[in-house]
């Protein structure tokens, strides 16, 4: 994921340098692009406003007629385009990283994976989506009014009354007045801020409204913010939706991989080794009569073999799903991965029950993963297992003292493993600097 602008926030600052950055907020860029997003905001909600409400309202009353139907569609077409304008402002000033809301047709297109015109029409209808931009248009026009008129008055009322020393003499020069009047009647009395005094607190009041200028425009583009990614983004519920099919699809592919991996392996290995027996035995019988010292000796290779079939066999069986994880759970079925390691690992396994099998499979599996990546590539001449319980997640870390280097963005297996804990809600962190020593810790739900 892209990393979002961040603005400045009070209070995040480092005590030295408080007072500096209070003085520099009303010059840093980050309060001129949000008084720009807030500029912009009004003449943009008055077009969204008019836009909507004419267009709903005509489509609305052409309901007695065929044509309400596609003038109600083409309104929430223009809300929804007007919603990616938006979304384009908020990030470009703002820095608000919004997703793409759900396609109106979905993946699968319509009902029924149906697609055309009336298709589309009637899925902007029952779409979520197209009604929030609805709603974003009518209440965007209130509260850009009332942000344009703060940010407008503090900006210009700052900005005027801190330099208003340097702009004073337009008044006695070109107005016949002493100074800026602050109020007056028919009668006679009038007040004007034209002595040293009045001068010095006018331009101390605008440095303090200048000073404040900052958190007023962060206060206001939050409530931006959070109907830009609350109405015009995707809901909860389709980001959930996006997430689950996204999972799925990493589950069929793993799935898909281990078949493959599975296949492999038979034929490479074991059914290879059974071939070979039964042209041995063959040959065996049919020496049997004419050479039997012959055709002892043949059966004595096939006997080698069975047994190496047999081993290839038990060690596929094992990397499907290992039995001592089946019988036993987590904790002797790490010590035993421990022990076949070719580098010396501590496992400690603190479970006051078993996890979910499907939990428990992903457990060993990363586990076997990165206990091979040590023995192959880490270089460490120690490693350590950690696996415990917090709530309702089960955490993992495995630690070694090897030279570092790993990274899951290069696709090496490591890229592999985050995936399929990602397709259960999990998460994989790496913390390998080069020189080492590296750790990675994964978090699974229990269940």
């Amino acid at each position: 994921m892209a990393t979002a602008y961040r603005p400045y926030e009070p209070g995040t600052e480092p005590r030295g340098h408080l007072v500096p950055a209070v003085l520099k907020a009303p010059f840093q860029g980050r309060v001129w692009r949000e008084f720009l997003y807030v500029l912009i905001s009004l003449p943009m909600a008055i077009l969204t406003f008019v836009y909507t409400v004419t267009m709903i309202a005509l489509g609305a009353g052409l309901l007695i007629t065929f044509l309400g139907v596609p003038v109600l569609g083409a309104a929430l077409a223009g809300c929804r385009a007007l919603g990616i304008v938006e979304r384009a402002r908020a990030r470009a000033l703002l820095g608000l990283e919004v997703a793409e809301p759900e396609p109106v047709l979905g993946r699968r297109g319509g009902r029924g994976g149906r697609r055309g015109p009336v298709a589309w029409v009637g899925a902007l209808l029952r779409s979520g989506t197209s009604w929030r931009h609805v709603i974003y248009a009518l209440i965007h026009l209130p509260w850009a009014v009332l942000s344009f008129g703060f940010a407008m008055a503090f900006t210009f009322y700052g900005w005027g009354f801190a330099t208003y020393p340097l702009w004073r003499w337009v008044f006695p020069r070109y107005m016949d007045e002493p100074g800026l009047q602050v109020f007056g009647d028919d009668r006679g009395h009038d007040f004007y801020l034209d002595t040293p005094f009045e001068i010095a607190v006018t331009c101390v009041a605008g440095v303090l409204v200048l000073f404040l200028t900052p958190w007023l425009m962060r206060a206001l583009t939050s409530v931006d913010r959070i109907m830009v990614a609350g109405l015009l983004g995707p809901s909860r519920l389709a980001s959930r939706v996006w997430e689950l099919e996204s999972d799925r699809g990493t589950v069929v592919d793993t799935a898909a991989a281990d078949l493959r991996r599975i296949e492999r392996d038979l034929h490479d290995g074991a059914q290879a080794r059974l071939v070979a027996l039964a042209m041995d035995l063959g040959l065996a019988k049919e020496k049997l009569e004419e050479d039997p010292e012959a055709a002892a000796k043949m059966v004595d290779e096939a006997h080698g073999e069975v047994k190496l079939a047999l081993q290839e066999l038990r060690d596929l069986a094992r990397g499907i799903h290992p039995a001592i994880l089946t019988d036993r759970g987590l904790g002797p079925a790490l010590s035993a991965l421990a022990a076949r390691c070719t580098v010396p690992v501590k496992a400690t396994v603190d479970l006051p029950q078993r996890p979910a099998p499907a939990i428990e499979g992903i457990v060993y599996f990363t586990v076997s993963e990165l206990l091979q990546n040590i023995s192959k590539h880490s270089g460490a001449r120690t490693a350590e297992v950690d696996v415990w319980r917090t709530e309702d997640r089960v955490m993992l870390q495995i630690t070694d003292d090897g030279r570092g280097g790993a990274d899951t963005s290069t696709g090496s297996g490591l890229a592999g493993l985050a995936e399929r804990i990602d397709a259960v809600d999990g998460i994989l962190v790496v913390h390998s600097p080069a020189g080492g020593p590296t750790t990675v810790t994964a978090e699974l739900p229990w269940r």
